[in-house]
């Protein structure tokens, strides 16, 4: 399923700061932590814990945060559907970096182990 322009451009125009409370709040009603939160972001982006703080609390865009961030040389093992969209065929790389996100934050309030989130081998 290809992604539209006009929800490319949407997705480039959010900013981090309105959606990180949103993953937070479904990691923690699932009994995890804000720390594991951070752990699965700085896996995908390469921020440390002093500049995810900074993205935070700043409202950049996620067109600003995905092109700041050293995407992780895994993140292309991320597979699924998220919001109805399979991202291995998102052809918008920042859309799939987006969805990329969405997934993790996904997959760690379903409970599932830090290392399968993490693609370790």
């Amino acid at each position: 399923m290809a992604t539209t322009p006009e929800h490319d451009q949407r997705m480039a125009n959010m900013t981090f700061t309105s959606v990180y409370p949103h993953y937070l709040s479904k990691v923690e009603k699932k009994g995890r932590s804000k720390e594991e939160l951070h752990q699965v972001i700085t896996w995908l982006t390469g921020y440390d814990e002093v500049t995810l703080r900074k993205h935070i609390s700043e409202k950049i865009t996620f067109k600003e945060f995905f092109a700041q961030a050293s995407l992780n040389p895994n993140a292309h093992l991320i597979k699924g559907v998220i919001c109805g969209y399979r991202i291995e065929d998102i052809t918008t790389p920042l859309t799939q970096q987006v969805r990329f996100l969405d997934k993790l934050v996904d997959e760690l309030a379903k409970g599932r182990k830090m290392e399968k989130i993490l693609r370790v081998p």
